[in-house]
């Protein structure tokens, strides 16, 4: 198994904010994540939530924007944030835009060349990380949860869907819901799995997942601001995943935030609650 070099600490709410890197057998690349360690990590093993972030972000945006590290400090709970794609590749086109390539992974197991050797992001995600997690950290066993932002909220979302019972709990900030229907969701998807085959985007779209999904219950917590302008342009379609749910009969909880839009202003307003939520079924 990689080793992990640390690249960062910081004293923080009695724990520590850290960053480490290592080179990742999945991306072949050197990755960086961030962990967060509260105080009572000192002491023995503490439940862990994952964090993935949005398109352009690093393993930076949410250690410095989201004010996680209160709320992680009071319930005793490990964070940790990876990078939101391989970097360095050099494969051609990997810089040529925004939403597509650096700093977009979109937490998919990329098939189409060039990018199937190293745009695999929901194994880093669902397997490598954990297990780097699980070696160099003291987590409690069967004790994770997973949410995000945006581009991550999709990366939660389907992290949680197609994995049943490995995270007790999920949430998300303004997700990619739907992301077969939208922009950004077809450019991804077409890009990295090709557009030949339906049912494989369909398998990377939780709504899609949703209406298939058989495994121990989840509850589905979003939050989404009125006033995101990808909510209006139509790249964000919650509406589509609580539909899905109530027609599967899967628990979905919707919050609508007045006035707020897709900053971290918004997510760090918010925290709180959902770390909270995740406490509560980390807790049972």
């Amino acid at each position: 198994m990689a080793e992990i070099t640390q690249v960062s600490s910081n004293r923080c709410f009695g724990g520590y904010q850290k960053v480490f890197s290592h080179d990742s057998k999945e991306l072949g690349c050197k990755m960086n994540f961030a962990v967060y360690l509260p105080p009572q990590s000192d002491e023995g093993k503490v439940p862990v939530v994952y964090w993935l972030s949005g398109l352009t972000c690093t393993e930076q945006n949410f250690i410095q924007k989201a004010g996680a590290q209160r709320y992680a400090a009071e319930h005793g709970v490990i964070i940790v944030g990876p990078d939101t794609s391989p970097r360095g590749c050099n494969i051609p086109g990997e810089d040529d835009s925004w939403d597509f390539g650096t700093g977009a992974g979109f937490y998919v197991d990329a098939t189409q060349e060039p990018w199937n050797k190293n745009y695999r992001m929901f194994s880093y995600v669902t397997k490598e990380l954990p297990e780097l997690v699980k070696k160099h950290f003291p987590v409690l066993p069967d004790c994770q949860s997973i949410m995000g932002h945006s581009m991550g909220g999709h990366g939660a979302l389907i992290c949680a869907l197609k994995n049943p019972g490995k995270y007790r709990s999920v949430s998300a900030f303004a997700p990619i819901c739907n992301p077969t229907k939208g922009a950004w969701g077809k450019k991804a998807l077409g890009g990295y799995l090709g557009t030949s085959d339906s049912d494989v985007w369909n398998s990377w779209d939780a709504t899609e997942l949703v209406k298939k999904y058989s495994g121990p219950p989840l509850e589905i917590l979003i939050d989404q601001g009125k006033e995101d302008q990808f909510l209006k342009d139509g790249q964000l379609l919650p509406e589509n995943l609580v539909a899905a749910c109530q027609a599967s009969e899967m628990p979905v909880i919707l919050h609508m935030r007045e006035g707020y839009d897709h900053s971290y202003f918004y997510v760090s307003t918010f925290i709180g609650e959902h770390l909270q939520h995740h406490m509560h079924y980390l807790r049972s």
